[in-house]
């Protein structure tokens, strides 16, 4: 990182969320890096509050690629209803267990390279996959990161990849796993969207947005 202003904005965030954030981990509820992904598929502009509260049948029901992948249709769309887009899903899940099967031999990869060629799964789905379940060292760039990143001051990219980008770049390997989901929880809990709350925020000090919001 070329930029002294950003490597030291950085350091201060990141040290800020490893002293009070230290066990930052997913919110989804999962056993195996199957289940990881049938949840991670599921939570796409869903909670995972949502998510968790039908995996534990889903689970129950398909416990492996090849039960998945020899589903219905319709019983698929039947457990996942309350759950948006559950047509969508539905498809991308039976689809992405008969390629897993197929293709794999019912093992998820771990590279994320291998894991986009799966049905419904893109890039940020292939990171965090491969980040949680197997400690790759990639950043997965969700709603929540983009937002959060570009408010502080972390990157100035218009595009999730860009974003990805710069924070692969600036984040210590061993750090990358934990940012995801320091950035996640942040976005979630606390910079929200519509209306941050900017007043129990801890990195304000730090934060380009908080320091220009008068302005805003």
């Amino acid at each position: 990182m070329n930029n002294p202003q950003r490597k030291e904005l950085y350091g201060n965030v990141l040290g800020w969320f490893r002293e009070n954030m230290p066990a930052a981990e997913s919110e989804l509820h999962f056993d195996n890096p199957f289940q990881l992904l049938v949840a991670v598929i599921l939570s796409a502009q869903c909670t995972d509050k949502r998510v968790n509260m039908h995996t534990p049948e889903i689970f129950r029901k398909y416990p492996t690629p090849e039960i998945l992948a020899n589903a219905s249709f319709a019983d698929v769309f039947n457990d996942i209803k309350s759950i948006t887009f559950p047509n969508n899903k539905a498809g991308y899940l039976i689809d992405m267990a008969r390629k897993l099967t197929s293709d794999y031999g019912g093992k998820v990869p771990e590279e994320p390279d291998e894991l986009v060629k799966l049905p419904g799964v893109g890039r940020k789905t292939a990171n965090v996959v491969a980040s949680i379940f197997f400690d790759k060292p990639v950043i997965a760039v969700d709603t929540h990161v983009f937002r959060v990143a570009r408010r502080i001051g972390l990157s100035d990219g218009g595009t999730v990849e860009k974003v990805e980008k710069d924070l692969t770049e600036a984040i210590p390997e061993e750090l990358r796993g934990r940012a995801h989901h320091w950035l996640i929880l942040h976005g979630r809990y606390v910079c929200k969207a519509r209306k941050p709350e900017c007043d129990a925020c801890g990195i304000r000090p730090w934060c380009r947005y908080y320091a220009n919001r008068d302005e805003l």
